[in-house]
């Protein structure tokens, strides 16, 4: 069996791959820029597929989750967001605690999750972070909150006026559970001057993952593609991404972000990553990410079909019900703006993967064990 893949992968670019794969050895950054520049996603996905199932078997993770984008107030500017405003501008809003409270005790009561970030915005006052999480675990004294990218820490702790270790015990005395990892775009130097010259450099960015993870905190991790960056720009990211993880253990989730230009100030004349090249980014997350568990398929940004078929190719997540994501969909995310459990359960199950409803820290809640019937005999309507 290696034999033949690797007669394949001496063809495509990708030789001596498969072999180190299938014998559990750790990829180089070399090797992560031969994926990136290979069009053999037939192969990468086989070989994303077998890392997946040994580490998850047919699994596929989901939570019941509500999204809050508690402002879009931003003073960052950065070219790919179409969700920033000033606040004068039209549609610029700012939740005040007592909305995120009753909007939370309205939502979903079955979800298990908040996830809220937002834009940044200095005028806000450090005791209204706290109070949006203690607003939120008012509301649902038992759901995990989930909240603030990096940049929006930096910004909260510099309005804080107060070492990051203060700032986070008080947060977490408020109700925080965990934070989403964002923020982090691309690390490139070079890209972050050349379009959000404004937000933290990707040292900066590490220095506090660093510091959230060894204060006993677990994040996600990303990558934004498809912007302006080299593909040696993405394997030097996924290369420090990696690094970091092998020193804390603090990343539980890679997603790897595909951008929506549609909206965007100033890259709104960009294609946007197709099917294949979002396949891609999942598979080389698999391949190359050894140390990070988990390989999420959210598919507010890739699409149904293309999550689907991810949970095939390295994803063992596809996110979860999501509510009111503001930030992809104002940039042009045709995907709905919530799903039903049903809905996700049949298009796990279309993959031949079992349903597994989980926690914010992948603690099982439910299994939906697959049975031979349950498979729909008609396919789920995919329009998006």
């Amino acid at each position: 069996m290696i034999n033949h893949l690797e007669e394949r992968a001496a063809r495509t670019g990708l030789g001596g791959i498969p072999t180190l794969v299938q014998e559990g050895q750790r990829l180089s950054e070399a090797h992560c820029l031969a994926l990136l520049k290979s069009d053999d996603l037939a192969l990468m996905g086989l070989l994303a597929n077998q890392v997946r199932e040994k580490r998850h078997g047919d699994v596929a993770y989901y939570n019941v989750n509500i999204h809050v984008n508690y402002t879009n107030y931003c003073n960052q500017y950065c070219d790919f967001c179409a969700f920033q405003r000033r606040p004068k501008d039209d549609g610029a809003y700012c939740m005040t605690p007592e909305q995120i409270h009753e909007e939370l005790s309205k939502a979903n009561p079955e979800a298990t999750e908040v996830h809220m970030v937002a834009g940044v915005w200095p005028a806000l006052p450090y005791e209204y972070f706290l109070d949006i999480v203690r607003a939120a675990k008012s509301a649902r004294p038992n759901i995990h909150v989930k909240a603030f990218t990096m940049v929006e820490i930096d910004q909260i702790v510099k309005t804080a006026g107060k070492p990051l270790g203060d700032v986070l015990d008080e947060l977490k005395e408020a109700g925080l559970g965990s934070m989403p990892g964002g923020g982090a775009e691309i690390f490139s130097e070079r890209v972050r001057q050349e379009l959000y010259p404004k937000k933290m450099g990707a040292e900066r960015w590490i220095e506090l993952a660093r510091d959230i993870h060894n204060h006993g905190y677990r994040t996600n991790c990303t990558m934004l593609y498809g912007m302006t960056e080299t593909l040696e720009e993405r394997a030097d990211h996924l290369n420090r991404l990696r690094n970091l993880q092998d020193e804390t253990g603090g990343f539980q989730t890679y997603i790897p972000l595909a951008f929506h230009p549609e909206n965007t100030p100033g890259l709104s004349h960009l294609p946007q990553p197709g099917p294949t090249e979002r396949l891609k980014a999942i598979a080389i997350g698999r391949l190359f990410l050894d140390n990070i568990a988990h390989i999420k398929a959210y598919w507010v940004m890739l699409g149904l079909p293309v999550a689907q078929l991810a949970l095939g190719m390295g994803a063992d997540d596809i996110d979860g019900t999501v509510t009111q994501e503001k930030v992809y969909h104002d940039a042009g995310a045709g995907t709905p703006e919530n799903l039903d459990r049903d809905f996700i359960h049949r298009l796990i199950r279309e993959a031949h993967r079992q349903p597994v409803e989980r926690g914010t820290l992948y603690e099982v809640i439910r299994e939906f064990p697959i049975a031979n019937d349950s498979i729909p005999t008609s396919p789920t309507p995919l329009s998006v």
